[in-house]
């Protein structure tokens, strides 16, 4: 009977614990923090590797490999490029997700922003994510959409351009405003 006990509040005290530790408060997560490195890159990088999945996806290609090898060579290889593009694909949408993320805390900060770009990000989110999983089910059925996985790399690339302007942007206001608050004396009265 005491076995039982030890054992039942042991596992109850396991809980407690587990209950305890998953209300806690987030703190340092590193889901709270932009990486602003990742956020600079991401509009870059999935056009560089764009190119090597139209190349690697081009009907020559494959006859290529049909005529050298053997059929169960360019079944596999057909396979692992379709791989590649999910890979990519899935890339190409958490840069366009850290691309959003990146958009609502530049309007956080930017007074001009109004619910008209607030309707405009969730209108280009949603197109995105209509498209992003139209080009994953014809990846699934051993298509590979090449036009429209790059007209989807080009929206990312057009809200990475984006980002900048409006980080370019953002900077430059915050500059002026250094600059008048130091002609300024404490009174508000214009020292130069």
């Amino acid at each position: 009977m005491t076995a039982t006990l030890v054992i039942f509040f042991s596992i109850a005290a396991v809980l407690l614990l587990l209950l305890v530790w998953s209300l806690r408060a987030p703190g340092k997560s590193s889901g709270a923090k932009f990486d602003l490195a990742s956020l600079e890159e991401s509009g870059r990088r999935h056009a560089t590797y764009f190119a090597l999945i139209r190349q690697a996806s081009s009907p020559a290609d494959m006859e290529f490999l049909a005529r050298r090898g053997s059929r169960q060579i360019a079944v596999r290889v057909r396979r692992e490029r379709r791989r590649v593009a999910l890979v990519y694909l899935s890339q190409l949408r958490d840069d366009f997700k850290r691309l959003l993320r990146l958009a609502r805390a530049v309007a956080a900060l930017s007074p001009a922003v109004g619910s008209r770009q607030e309707l405009e990000r969730l209108w280009l989110s949603w197109q995105f994510s209509c498209r992003y999983h139209l080009i994953r089910a014809g990846i699934y059925n051993g298509l590979l959409p090449i036009p429209q996985l790059g007209s989807l790399s080009h929206v990312v690339s057009q809200l990475a351009v984006q980002m900048e302007n409006s980080m370019k942007e953002l900077g430059e206001r915050a500059a002026m405003a250094v600059r008048m608050a130091s002609t300024l004396d404490g009174n508000g009265v214009d020292v130069a």
